[in-house]
């Protein structure tokens, strides 16, 4: 059986590292933020906040703290804010990047349903994001960046291994 709907996205969704050189339409820009904003998060505390860099002063600045920009015309960067969040009583952890992760996989499979390419980048200087941007990213922790845009290329051939459905899951 084929698969659709989600499933199909997410099978289709791949990291994308090679962009045109084409603007991203803010009629899209919008709908990927409303995805990210639209997501759960622990006692609804929503405490993330997603930056639109796509100016190319920004853009320069920001590939100064990592090499996976790959010359997209946007990147998204995603934060979350402990002080904003829940904090579990059983373990004392703090629930901030869990929904920081949350929201960006909503941007992220939005970005797929909208044609558009983008890259889950953990590689980059967090502390130098910051003080690039401090009066705007006090009080956040920068969790990803996203290299957005429309793909010049495929995945990888690396995108279609998995592991088996025995290994990946099991029963209790």
């Amino acid at each position: 059986m084929a698969n659709s709907g989600f499933l199909k996205l997410a099978e289709e969704r791949y990291s994308c590292r090679a962009f045109e050189n084409k603007p991203v339409p803010d009629e899209l820009i919008d709908k990927i933020l409303e995805a990210a904003r639209l997501a759960p998060s622990a006692v609804n505390r929503q405490p993330v906040k997603v930056w639109v860099a796509r100016r190319p002063e920004v853009l320069e600045k920001l590939a100064t703290t990592t090499k996976y920009l790959f010359d997209a015309p946007l990147v998204f960067v995603v934060g979350g804010n402990p002080s904003q969040a829940w904090v579990s009583r059983h373990d004392g952890k703090n629930r901030a990047e869990t929904d920081a992760c949350i929201a960006a996989t909503h941007l992220m499979m939005e970005i797929q349903d909208l044609g558009l390419g983008s890259c889950w980048v953990g590689s980059f200087d967090a502390a130098a994001v910051k003080a690039l941007f401090p009066e705007e990213m006090e009080g956040w922790d920068i969790i990803a960046l996203f290299p957005t845009g429309y793909p010049a290329a495929g995945p990888s051939e690396r995108h279609a291994v998995r592991k088996s459905m025995e290994e990946f899951a099991g029963e209790l």
